[in-house]
């Protein structure tokens, strides 16, 4: 990407005099006021957000059907490197919080977004997560309507952090809800898994492969609305991101009363990324995805769901990787490749930090 390009900004005190970022873009003052035209609003441009008010006023109405519900989702995003093969903290803001919607089957409307700078980042570094930022926006049709930017001194921070919050809108009917899982139903997952913290993992740790490992950062809100066509009765989802499948399971697991089996030879993992995960001693199951969701549908839906799913990029590598049983209650049990059984544990702490 082309450096940005700082030509033409007005004084007083204008981002070209000021490559890093300053604690004076922080204040409320002319240097703020720069930052923002010059890096937040040419970036977003939206006419919510080009008021400045305090507040977007929605017209929220509008877009709410007889029935409909909205859902509400916040996030924060700490990455580190900012910037890994497949994507940067970024799009990663914009997705995490869509895909966070989507879980519960919602359409995502506006995003807000909020920015803790560190004094000395590269005003180029923020040029180009902003536009990560934007062109996530656009691909997943969502507009940023709201922000706010804070400066801490150098030392207190890593660079950016991103805190973003979404609106969107649950079609009537739409009843995700881990009340009505039963023993029977499908886990399905949408591709393979630990893609994502592998990307970020390989590039920290310097390791090289044939394939270079890419984030599977993506919008999956047109994935389960697709998926919701194809039987309105799914159960749960959830977007398996800090702790991984293992995580998503046992919390589906707890929530729901009932146990979960999965089936080692169905879980997909790139050759990658599995040795990755071997070198550094890590479970691809534990690992962070970011484009990725399971899914816990009736047995009588399942074929049509992932028929769905496979016609659509982001599920084509769909597979089912287990089921629900009522033995073992609030546990999740692999059946290994070789015929044996261990139990999945719900992660104690965070193996690789600072992924998402």
């Amino acid at each position: 990407m082309a450096d940005p390009d700082f030509t033409g900004l007005s004084c007083p005190a204008p981002l070209r005099d000021h490559p890093q970022v300053v604690l004076g873009h922080g204040g409320g003052g002319a240097l703020t006021h720069e930052l923002v035209t010059h890096v937040f609003r040419r970036a977003f441009s939206d006419p919510l957000l080009d008021s400045l008010g305090d507040a977007a006023v929605l017209d929220v109405a509008a877009q709410l059907p007889p029935g409909g519900q909205l859902a509400v989702s916040t996030d924060s995003h700490v990455v580190r490197p900012l910037f890994f093969p497949g994507g940067s903290i970024g799009d990663l803001a914009v997705n995490g919080t869509v895909n966070d919607l989507a879980m519960s089957g919602a359409r995502p409307l506006v995003l807000t977004a909020g920015f803790i700078l560190e004094e000395g980042l590269p005003v180029g570094d923020l040029v180009r997560v902003a536009e990560a930022m934007a062109a996530a926006a656009r691909a997943a049709g969502v507009r940023i309507v709201a922000g706010d930017t804070k400066v801490v001194e150098r030392g207190r921070g890593d660079g950016v952090y991103v805190t973003t919050a979404g609106i969107g809108v649950v079609p009537p009917g739409v009843a995700i809800d881990p009340a009505g899982i039963r023993p029977g139903d499908v886990v399905l997952a949408s591709g393979t898994l630990g893609d994502h913290g592998m990307a970020i993992m390989s590039v920290r740790e310097g390791l090289a492969f044939e394939s270079t490992i890419i984030s599977d950062s993506v919008p999956l809100h047109g994935l389960v609305a697709a998926m919701l066509a194809a039987c309105p009765t799914i159960r749960m989802l959830r977007d398996p991101t800090r702790g991984g499948a293992a995580a998503a399971l046992n919390e589906i697991a707890t929530l729901a009363g009932v146990g979960i089996e999965i089936d080692e030879r169905s879980i997909p993992v790139r050759p990658p990324v599995a040795a990755a995960c071997e070198i550094l001693g890590l479970d691809p199951l534990l690992v962070a995805n970011e484009g990725k969701l399971l899914a816990i549908v009736p047995a009588e839906g399942a074929a049509a769901v992932l028929a769905a799913m496979r016609r659509l990029a982001q599920g084509r590598d769909a597979v089912a990787i287990g089921r629900v049983v009522a033995a073992h209650p609030r546990l999740v049990v692999m059946r290994t490749a070789i015929g044996a059984t261990r139990v999945v544990p719900m992660p104690i702490g965070e193996q690789l930090p600072r992924i998402c």
